[in-house]
């Protein structure tokens, strides 16, 4: 295995030698896993536009879409236009409909493609202007543009309902709304404050707890309306407690970068399904391990997603909204990408240092595909930096 000189948080520089042995990329279909699995994806900017990056965003569609194939072909849906495709974080709703214009199109193309697209209010900017109609006004434009895709619905949270809100009958007002005039039923996303800080105060509470019994009383109202829900709020306690009071024929789908092996696996009161950013990084582990359940493995199921665990820990490290830099990253680390680049620059919100332990525990974790590609990689962003290796 090739070896590495990376730095080390006393600012010395020791060699690292690649021990992982790649878990292999394998095609399955969904229907080999026991439970539902969505990847959020990423999007690939384009590296040699012409635009102002932090002003303007630029896709490179092609491999951008290529992407979502490889995630289809390990039997994993694909959560599109989310927030680790950098919604509210360089990437906007005019890039965002273009996004799901071409996501579905590709997924006409097949008869296995599970795909899913957020919809939000992120073209109407909170300000003390904006009024409960407002947001209505503007969750009903981007549900409408999905729906009119023939696309199923992420229904994400609101930056301005969250400003805007004065009770918990205002999020009870709106989320019954759209819920009440959606063709087919539809994921509710609860992102925590960890994930966007501008989403403090979800539902109308100070705390999840609270929070948590006005998001149940919403999902009881209109249950025929609800597939399903993920919360991001990286407890595995918070999302036990709710999975048990969800009503039946409503989902839990983790959003837990932190706890989705044993989440996913359940307990004997039931299990979550999946809607997670670190499966866009690792998804060949997750659809191996999801494959292994589907086996009634669990040993192997644990014994292949365990070892990912730090290595999400650390790319959902707070500040966690900068875990898009780590998603990306491995990207370009396994090949899927010609460059380190982001949409919005966003490719520098993390440090070296973070980089450098992010690659040593990706390749314990086994999911470098080529670990001698992935130390060129790594050897090249040492050398921006100033390391020469």
């Amino acid at each position: 295995m090739p070896s590495i000189n990376l730095p080390n948080p006393d600012r010395s520089v020791t060699p690292y030698r690649l021990t992982g042995e790649p878990i292999p990329f394998v095609k399955v279909k969904a229907a080999d896993f026991p439970r539902v699995a969505f990847a959020a994806a990423h999007v690939v900017a384009d590296p040699l536009a012409g635009n102002d990056p932090w002003l303007t965003p630029a896709i490179d569609w092609d491999t951008t879409l290529s992407f979502r194939h490889r995630l289809w072909d390990l039997g994993l849906g694909v959560a599109e236009a989310m927030d680790t495709a950098q919604r509210g974080m360089g990437l906007g709703w005019p890039e965002a409909q273009e996004l799901i214009r071409r996501s579905q199109a590709e997924a006409r193309t097949r008869d296995d493609a599970l795909i899913a697209y957020g919809a939000g209010t992120d073209h109407l900017a909170p300000g003390p202007e904006v009024t409960i109609d407002d947001i209505v006004r503007a969750y009903d434009e981007q549900v409408d543009f999905v729906e009119g895709e023939g696309g199923q619905v992420i229904l994400m949270a609101s930056r301005a309902l969250a400003a805007a809100a004065r009770s918990p009958d205002d999020y009870a007002r709106v989320y019954g709304h759209v819920l009440g005039r959606v063709n087919r039923p539809v994921i509710l996303h609860w992102l925590g404050e960890m994930f966007d800080p501008a989403l403090a105060g979800y539902w109308g509470k100070g705390s999840h707890e609270e929070a948590m019994d006005v998001c149940l009383d919403v999902i009881a109202a209109h249950a025929d309306k609800v597939d399903g829900i993920k919360i991001s709020l990286l407890s595995a306690e918070k999302e036990i407690a709710m999975r048990r009071r969800l009503p039946a024929s409503v989902k839990m789908y983790t959003g837990d970068d932190f706890n989705y092996a044993e989440l996913i696996a359940g307990d004997e009161e039931g299990y979550s399904h999946a809607l997670l950013g670190i499966f866009d990084a690792i998804a060949p582990a997750a659809s191996a391990g999801l494959a292994a359940l589907g086996r009634g493995n669990g040993n192997e199921f644990f014994d292949i997603l365990e070892p990912t665990v730090p290595l999400s820990r650390h790319i959902f490290a707070a500040p966690t909204r900068f875990y898009k830099t780590g998603v990306v990253f491995l990207a370009y680390l396994n090949g899927l990408q010609d460059h380190f680049t982001m949409v919005g620059g966003q490719q520098s919100t993390r440090s070296l240092q973070h980089l450098a332990e992010l690659f040593r525990l990706a390749d314990q974790a086994r999911v470098l595909a080529d670990p001698e590609l992935a130390t060129r990689r790594m050897q090249a962003v040492l050398a921006v930096h100033g390391l020469s290796t």
